[in-house]
């Protein structure tokens, strides 16, 4: 028998997240690990009358890729791929990994030639979901690998994982609506604004011009578990959109690679200086990948208060309620920036002590918390 909470967790991406609706294509992706969500998805799918498209392949034929592939075969992109992005309506991701440092041994290069590579692919992707021609979502099914990185026992990861997306609750969907509502106001304020200032404790000094920019509400329609507001950096803007210096609370990971005690310096929108205690040079060659990776493509406010502790896992991270993060390469065109690159890495900063964030002069956020009623918040 199921766990009951991936039953609802299906639900919740099938009929909330994506709204599937009958006749569409939706792709389901995910390692076998997660069979038995991914049968819970496939089920739900059925049931709305829509047409599944599963991929499940596990994650070492992608490592044996990675460290097997010639220079031809790692800039490949398939007419397959090429058609399926055009052709799927919904796209259903489930991330379980079973060795998070698989592809830590993996030269660096190569994996920015494959990422690089693919950019097309992502840019048609996120071009379809900007117009929303194509709906997609993305969730952790919880392994023991994502649970020895965030120190705890399979059992405690999963209530952890389940707690985050509210799946403990009888309604998730009614609770996530009400996130909605509550997240809405600090898009509705906002919006129409033109500069940020982050500072932190540690030293981060961050200005970023959002003129013009549009801010996006993620309530669980993107990623599971959700809870965070975000634009793009005005790259256009005279001074570049973004400057100043952020130094990262937690490590950063990408492809199975953890980076330490990040700390970026930018200037007119590109970073002009990055530093870090452990894999620098390969912080370095991510970001020299190609043209955009050194610019900005995401500024955002963490706001899910249900997620406390750093996990190394960036869907739950990046979430944290009084954090803010900032992604070096693509952006999202709904929000206005147009920055294109093979990379999206997010980093994130805690502003739970000493930390403001500072919005046109005004505070809005202090020690991590929403300074107006009504706004997101812990109970």
């Amino acid at each position: 028998m199921r766990d009951q909470r991936l039953e609802k967790l299906a639900g919740v991406l099938v009929d909330y997240s994506t709204g599937v609706k009958p006749g569409q294509v939706v792709r389901i992706t995910g390692d076998p690990v997660s069979i038995p969500l991914l049968e819970a998805v496939y089920e739900r799918v059925l049931a709305a009358g829509a047409h599944p498209h599963l991929k499940c392949a596990p994650d070492t034929l992608r490592d044996l890729f990675l460290e097997r592939a010639d220079d031809k075969q790692l800039e490949y992109v398939s007419p397959l791929l090429v058609n399926e992005v055009e052709t799927i309506d919904v796209s259903i991701g489930l991330w379980a990994e079973t060795n998070t440092k698989s592809m830590s041994q993996v030269d660096p290069k190569r994996q920015g030639k494959a990422s690089a590579a693919r950019k097309p692919i992502f840019k048609r992707f996120m071009e379809r979901a900007a117009k929303d021609e194509l709906r997609w979502v993305g969730t952790l099914f919880p392994t023991s690998a994502s649970a020895q990185d965030a120190e705890m026992s399979l059992r405690n990861y999963e209530d952890f994982v389940f707690a985050a997306g509210h799946l403990d609750k009888d309604d998730p969907v009614a609770v996530w609506r009400a996130i909605e509502a509550r997240q809405q106001k600090v898009v509705d304020y906002l919006n129409g604004k033109k500069r940020l200032h982050f500072q932190a404790a540690n030293g981060t000094d961050l200005h970023v011009n959002v003129t013009g920019m549009k801010w996006v509400n993620c309530c669980g329609h993107h990623n599971f578990p959700d809870g965070e507001v975000f634009t793009g950096p005005n790259l256009d803007a005279e001074d570049g959109g973004v400057n100043g210096v952020v130094r990262y609370s937690f490590p950063a990971v990408h492809n199975g690679r953890e980076v330490h005690d990040i700390e970026l310096t930018f200037e007119k929108g590109r970073v002009v200086k990055a530093k870090a205690s452990k894999n620098q040079d390969f912080l370095e060659q991510m970001l020299d990948q190609d043209e955009g990776a050194r610019s900005l493509g995401e500024i955002a406010i963490g706001t899910n208060y249900e997620i406390r502790k750093y996990t190394k896992n960036t869907l739950f991270d990046e979430k944290i309620g009084g954090t803010f993060h900032a992604a070096v390469g693509a952006g999202y065109p709904e929000t206005g920036n147009a920055n294109e690159s093979g990379l999206h890495w997010d980093m994130v900063c805690d502003l739970r002590e000493g930390g403001t964030v500072t919005v046109d002069g005004e505070v809005i956020s202090k020690d991590g918390k929403f300074v107006f009623e009504g706004w997101p918040g812990e109970g």
